[in-house]
């Protein structure tokens, strides 16, 4: 469809994406639709779009939900995605649509449940968030997503609670037609709390999917959040993810974002460390093949002195792959005593192979250490050579050069059962073989 399509969507079935949404979303929805108007879908003239546009894509008929219809019955044999040993408190959304499989009792206060859910049942709590972020975005698809989400996770634990294991969320798209998902999650944490998310992002069938998925994340003051996000869809896959974090003084962040197998995918990360002391670490990983387009574009605030973040975001791209990394440093006036490191590294497999990479840095303050930078080559050869000089075939040793090229960002994971899960799915996709779950039915 295009653009006019989705304007005369939403003025016909307002009153049902309206009735099927969350209250909270339903505040900001109006406005969004109008600011999204003037800007439109970006286009290849838009710099922050130029290598990753989705206009082809956003041509499809896509199906939308917009009564929000419950899906489970039909897809309840998909249910069965797993880390071994993570343990996790397992949620999911298809397509745009939260499920609830589990009725486990939380402990210590927790929140877990829809945003829809909570809109009513913890309307101060959710409407204080809400938008608060997304709101401050010049994208015209987090503003399109507040136009058309009407549901999805919603996250809160107290002051004080330290989580006991992980929140897995699983986002996945299964339908008969061609279909696109818009969802919107909300995790606040409290003061000195900790928290862990892995997103999990699959495809089942043929289809042509469209996934549009914000997320906006507030951490406390002493607290910690980490974010893992792993995609193994299909080349079928239009995937926009946005990223929107709040770090309050003294805080950390970890974010790891790993793409193994997709079609095109675009990771939006915005960071604001709002207080003195915030630590943020911020990495991410892909592998790519086929014609894949990956494009992680991230953008670092440093408001506050006194504060750390690094980032580390490397690719091994294939046969006619892009890769796109843009990312943005930006030191305040004001943010003195700052450490800002930003490094981004590429090995091209293929001479049809390309990254397209572009780091910034900005800086308003003088009492700060800063650095960025981006290097881009093939294999070394003579460490080929010296493995191949000690018995081991060209095969074996160019998978063991490129596993330990990645290594540090998958080292980077603090979930022991998910670093080994990643290792191994890693060591697959480098040998050309599905990375896949063995216990999910989506990934086979």
């Amino acid at each position: 469809m295009n653009e006019q399509s989705y304007i005369d969507l939403y003025k016909e079935h307002a009153a049902d994406i309206n009735a099927h949404g969350a209250s909270a979303l339903n505040q900001h929805r109006e406005e969004a639709f109008k600011r999204w108007q003037e800007m439109g879908f970006p286009t290849k003239k838009n710099d922050h779009y130029r290598h990753c546009n989705f206009e082809q894509e956003l041509s499809i008929d896509y199906g939308l939900n917009l009564k929000q219809i419950n899906l489970a019955s039909q897809t309840q044999h998909l249910f069965q995605c797993d880390v071994p040993g993570i343990q996790s408190y397992l949620r999911y959304v298809i397509n745009d649509t939260y499920v609830q499989t589990s009725d486990e009792q939380l402990p210590n206060g927790i929140i877990l449940c829809s945003l829809r859910e909570a809109s009513v049942s913890h309307k101060e709590l959710v409407e204080q968030h809400l938008n608060q972020l997304a709101a401050r975005q010049n994208d015209p698809f987090a503003t399109f997503n507040s136009a058309y989400a009407q549901d999805g996770l919603f996250v809160y634990v107290p002051d004080g609670v330290q989580m006991d294991r992980p929140i897995q969320l699983v986002n996945l798209m299964n339908a008969s037609i061609d279909f696109m998902g818009n969802s919107r999650n909300l995790i606040v944490i409290g003061k000195n709390a900790k928290c862990q998310v892995l997103v999990c992002d699959h495809a089942s069938g043929t289809p042509h999917y469209f996934s549009n998925r914000v997320t906006e994340v507030f951490i406390g003051e002493n607290s910690s959040y980490e974010h893992y996000k792993l995609e193994s869809t299909s080349k079928q896959m239009s995937n926009v993810s946005s990223l929107l974090i709040h770090q309050s003084a003294n805080s950390s962040f970890l974010g790891n974002l790993i793409t193994l197998h997709n079609g095109k995918t675009r990771n939006n990360v915005h960071i604001d460390l709002n207080g003195s002391g915030c630590d943020c670490v911020l990495c991410g990983m892909v592998i790519g093949d086929g014609h894949q387009v990956v494009d992680n574009s991230t953008v670092i605030n440093h408001n506050y002195p006194n504060c750390h973040s690094n980032e580390l975001f490397k690719y091994i791209l294939g046969e006619s792959s892009l890769g796109i990394f843009n990312g943005l440093l930006k030191v305040q006036p004001g943010a003195q005593k700052t450490a800002a490191y930003q490094t981004n590294r590429n090995l091209l497999l293929s001479d049809n192979a390309d990254i397209k990479t572009r780091p910034q840095l900005e800086i308003y303050a003088d009492d700060v250490k800063c650095s960025h930078g981006a290097t881009t080559g093939q294999l070394d050869e003579s460490a080929l050579f010296y493995m191949r000089q000690r018995g081991i075939s060209e095969e074996e040793a160019r998978l063991l050069l490129m596993s330990a090229f990645v290594n540090d960002v998958v080292e980077n994971i603090r979930i022991d059962a998910l670093k080994d899960k990643i290792h191994l799915l890693v060591d697959k996709r480098l040998r050309g073989e599905k990375a896949k779950c063995q216990s999910c039915s989506a990934c086979k």
